[in-house]
């Protein structure tokens, strides 16, 4: 008896179904661009999918580190008070 008192003081957790995590995973699948999916399948796992939007994600990262780091050099290379250089330094916020 002191079990199913202790379970109905526990805060219900919501459950997702099996069809919104497919939902979800779809959702995300059509975030990812195609040309990043190495399968041609219609039926992509859903580990897969997790999988290649991580990549992807990483992979935006790194882009984002290499133009912040052009930005830099350039910035650096101009003039201080050129209207260039508001361009650039605006370009960071």
């Amino acid at each position: 008896m002191s079990s199913r008192r202790s379970r109905s003081r526990q805060p219900r957790v919501s459950r997702i179904s099996d069809d919104q995590i497919a939902g979800l995973v779809s959702k995300l699948q059509q975030l990812i661009p195609h040309n990043i999916h190495t399968t041609h399948s219609d039926k992509v796992s859903a580990s897969r999918v997790l999988q290649e939007t991580c990549n992807y994600i990483r992979s935006l990262h790194r882009e984002v580190d290499d133009l912040s780091e052009r930005l830099s050099e350039l910035l650096q290379s101009t003039d201080t008070n050129s209207a260039e250089a508001d361009i650039i330094r605006s370009l960071f916020m």
